[in-house]
């Protein structure tokens, strides 16, 4: 008789236990961190998206050997226009209307309008830029003005191997003046702004713009 009380006592102070132990995961505590490790997790994901520019998808291009292909390239490559255009204006969201970005994002708007003419006259209808938004500004301005100096020597080499690829007249001049102003302007622009502290003067960038296409 005792033997099957204590055997009572044990089974119902199991079952005490297990009701704990299941009424413990509704406690606020309990749920916080599973209501906070989703949304960071995701939280991470998009930002990893949105920041590279790998991720953006890309409408199809016109056929591979065209005129409609190089202007393509030229405006919606990770060497393009569209791409400059939006990685300038991640800058100036972040660190304010500082030069050389807000020039040179006034003229890549200029040279992306112009290949949107050429894209147009050849029968292409050209979307919105697709990497605004998408794109994430370095952690200071130095970094940036090295980083888009890398970028406009892409850019340069883009167009010296695009140039060599038509012969149509109309799209070569194009390209001629972008790869101009990326070469005389853009260039080194960036690479004197990295030389003193990542930004350029009103003034100075005037300087640089002499001769802009």
């Amino acid at each position: 008789m005792i033997r099957q009380f204590a055997l009572l006592a044990t089974t119902a102070l199991m079952i005490g236990l297990a009701g704990c132990t299941t009424v413990a995961p509704v406690t606020e505590n309990a749920d916080t961190p599973a209501t906070t490790e989703a949304p960071a997790e995701s939280t991470v994901e998009e930002s990893a998206e949105r920041d590279s520019p790998e991720s953006v998808t890309l409408p199809e291009a016109p056929p591979a050997g065209t005129d409609a292909a190089i202007a393509w390239e030229a405006l919606m490559g990770p060497d393009g226009e569209y791409h400059a255009s939006a990685s300038y204006l991640a800058v100036i969201e972040k660190f304010g209307e500082v030069e050389p970005y807000v020039s040179i994002r006034a003229a890549e708007d200029r040279h992306s309008s112009a290949l949107v003419r050429q894209l147009e006259r050849l029968g292409i209808e050209v979307p919105e830029n697709p990497y605004l938004g998408r794109l994430q500004a370095p952690s200071d301005l130095t970094t940036a003005a090295r980083a888009w100096a890398d970028g406009e020597v892409a850019n340069i080499a883009m167009y010296d191997t695009l140039l060599a690829q038509t012969d149509d007249a109309a799209l070569f001049r194009v390209l001629t003046n972008l790869r101009r102003a990326s070469a005389d302007v853009h260039l080194p622009a960036f690479q004197a702004a990295a030389e003193q502290g990542g930004t350029l003067t009103p003034e100075q960038m005037a300087e640089f713009q002499t001769g802009r296409p």
